[in-house]
């Protein structure tokens, strides 16, 4: 019943920045934990960042100091700002919601993300 929508993909430069966005609907955004997963080439998808409701964050090693998870309650949305982007950073992101009282997952379509060296 948790609807996602990504937005913000592209193609961008190395050194770059790229902003996405994901508008969940369909439930209290208050209770859900926030994430951004990311899937390469031939590579399994991962977790990038989360930031629960609470507004505690997460950061995979590989963009810590690069990318920041934020939530605004009043939009329902989150955003994942990535700055000194890297060809490695190149994956199809997806946007996730977590709830946390009755455990499930949903899943946003993906947006894809280019960065060339």
């Amino acid at each position: 019943q948790v609807q996602l929508v990504e937005s913000g993909g592209g193609l961008v430069q190395a050194g770059g920045s790229l902003r996405l966005s994901c508008a969940a609907s369909g439930s209290s955004f208050r209770i859900l934990d926030m994430g951004w997963y990311r899937q390469g080439p031939g590579k399994q998808r991962e977790l990038v960042a989360y930031i629960s409701k609470g507004g505690n964050t997460y950061y995979a090693d590989s963009v810590k100091g690069r990318f920041t998870i934020s939530r605004d309650n009043a939009r329902n949305t989150v955003s994942l700002q990535m700055n000194s982007l890297k060809a490695e950073d190149t994956a199809v992101y997806y946007c996730n919601a977590r709830q946390i009282a009755v455990p499930r997952d949903y899943w946003g379509q993906g947006t894809q993300v280019t960065v060339s060296s």
